[in-house]
């Protein structure tokens, strides 16, 4: 069929993502490839010291962008949409949403960026002998529990923005595994909530005279591929305010930003991963088994298939490259030479392939903001050289390069090394790739494995949960999430790889430890802030 008349037909099927800047939908056809798209713009709130999103704005960005995607399909095709085949919601993982018995929100949405739940996330971190992350639900709802919030008594229901979402279009309070595994940890044998650590948690609840228990308030796990009900005729309504989608339309479970990554990149099969490289970065390995111990860099999450997922997460990556590359923008406006944004970054980029492999000594720190995973609580971004080492364009920018991966190799460098993980293949994406062969030649040298990037990638976590709704409704073989993938999906296309030569490597691993002796200067230079 056409694309027309596979939306005609009410067979297109419907993924909407809420990322931190972005709320995207991407429509596609049986065969999973996108036949339109929309889009909306938005921005979280400090409201009284914490991150938020209103309700007001998720819903207005919700309606927003799928009227785009309408007004999208309507240019191409000149035709509504009526009816879908499936429809699947994701949304950035972790998080505070919590509600009372009348689905009324009691506290302002508190997203993953809120980083006041230091005292709750170190308690349960040792409670749980697990490592428990600042963003995770779970330490959001400890630390109202220990600051003795009058709405804690309240909560009928806690959930993320995927789940919620869902929630008020479906009816169904429930969640895909691999975004409850970013409330409290999950179990990969039963692949729900951990047992062990829901007992211990409602001991806490118990001793704080709270009535209710843990698994009362947190919405049920489900697995991909399982029904998560279908949309009601006021969900239809809050979807689309034109009136012209109908209920009935069968709904995948909503999971997390990290998840639908996974998917968009072919990365749920043990031993594959993905790093996910743009103004922050994070880098998901499907692992064999449980790590040795619980590590403060690594955070465990799992894949929509409940697999289990050693997760780094850094909060800086390509912000400083691009504060840099526009101080070369205006250089070159003040030669009175044209500015073409593309073909700086790439001659730039290509440049740092005739660097020296250890950058001549140079070592730059990319901290905008600060970063967990090297004990920055705060950031300064810096360049730093001695006086005989190597200054030239070329190690300048191979230095920018290391620096904005730095981080994540460190947090690797503990699972490759130390755990001894076995990786057959890491896919790269973001736009830290997005001039070929170098990114990846840069992470190939970093993590001493070979690099995929596949152009599928750029289509992004609407797309994930759109092949993730797709594997709910159209999987008559019963394949398993990895094989659907795999087989179904990208059809053996592993992308473009690029391995690591041992000169590359050697060259990083130096830079590496200049890097981490200088990291006493990032931390004066925060000590030291006016």
């Amino acid at each position: 069929m056409t694309a027309k008349q596979v939306i005609e037909s009410g067979k297109a099927i419907l993924g909407i993502e809420f990322g931190s800047t972005r709320i995207k939908a991407v429509l596609i056809d049986e065969n999973n490839k996108p036949i339109a798209q929309g889009s909306h713009e938005w921005e979280n709130q400090l409201v009284d010291g914490l991150w938020t999103y209103s309700t007001e704005a998720i819903w207005y960005g919700l309606q927003d962008c799928y009227a785009d995607l309408r007004k999208d399909v309507r240019k191409q095709y000149d035709c509504e949409i009526e009816s879908l085949a499936a429809i699947g919601f994701s949304a950035m993982m972790h998080g505070y949403m919590a509600f009372n018995e009348k689905e009324e929100i009691l506290v302002p949405f508190r997203t993953w960026r809120n980083t006041n739940t230091g005292k709750a996330a170190a308690e349960l971190s040792k409670l749980f002998n697990y490592n428990i992350p600042l963003r995770w639900s779970i330490s959001h709802l400890y630390e109202a529990i220990l600051n003795n919030e009058e709405h804690v008594p309240s909560i009928k229901y806690l959930t993320t923005l995927a789940g919620y979402v869902h929630w008020q279009v479906t009816g169904q309070f429930v969640l895909g595994v691999g975004d409850a595994s970013g409330m409290i940890p999950v179990d990969p044998k039963t692949k729900t909530y951990d047992a062990t650590m829901v007992q211990k948690f409602d001991a806490i609840l118990a001793s704080k005279g709270l009535s209710f228990k843990l698994l009362d308030i947190l919405p049920k796990s489900l697995n991909a591929g399982e029904n998560a009900g279908f949309l009601t005729p006021e969900g239809a309504q809050k979807l689309d305010v034109s009136g012209h989608l109908k209920a009935g339309i069968p709904l995948c479970p909503p999971e997390g930003d990290a998840g639908t990554g996974m998917v968009a990149t072919n990365a749920v099969k043990q031993r594959t991963g993905n790093v996910s490289a743009g103004t922050s970065s994070f880098s998901m390995i499907v692992l064999e088994k449980e790590l040795s111990k619980p590590y403060e860099m690594i955070d465990m999450v799992t894949t929509p298939d409940g697999s289990l997922v050693a997760m780094v997460h850094c909060n800086n990556c390509t912000s400083d490259i691009n504060a840099w590359v526009n101080l070369f923008k205006e250089y070159q406006q003040l030669l009175g030479v044209p500015v073409d944004m593309n073909e700086i970054y790439g001659k730039l980029f290509n440049k740092a392939l005739e660097a020296d492999t250890d950058c001549g000594g140079l070592i730059a720190y990319n901290y905008v903001s600060g970063e967990p995973v090297t004990g920055l609580s705060d950031g300064r971004p810096l360049f730093v050289r001695s006086a005989n080492n190597k200054f030239n364009l070329a190690n300048f920018m191979r230095a920018h390069l290391y620096g904005a991966i730095g981080v994540l190799k460190l947090g690797n460098d503990i699972l490759l090394k130390e755990e001894n993980v076995k990786v057959d293949r890491i896919t790269g994406h973001g736009g830290y790739f997005k001039t070929k062969g170098v990114g990846q030649r840069m992470l190939a040298a970093a993590l001493n494995s070979p690099i995929s990037v596949m152009e599928t990638a750029g289509e992004g976590g609407a797309w994930g949960i759109a092949l993730l709704a797709n594997y709910t409704v159209n999987n008559p073989n019963k394949l398993s999430l990895a094989d659907y993938l795999e087989t179904v999906v990208f059809a053996g296309n592993t992308g473009i790889s690029i391995a690591p030569t041992a000169d590359d490597v050697e060259g990083f691993n130096r830079y590496i430890e200049n890097y981490k002796c200088g990291l006493a200067i990032e931390q004066a230079a925060v000590d030291n802030k006016k």
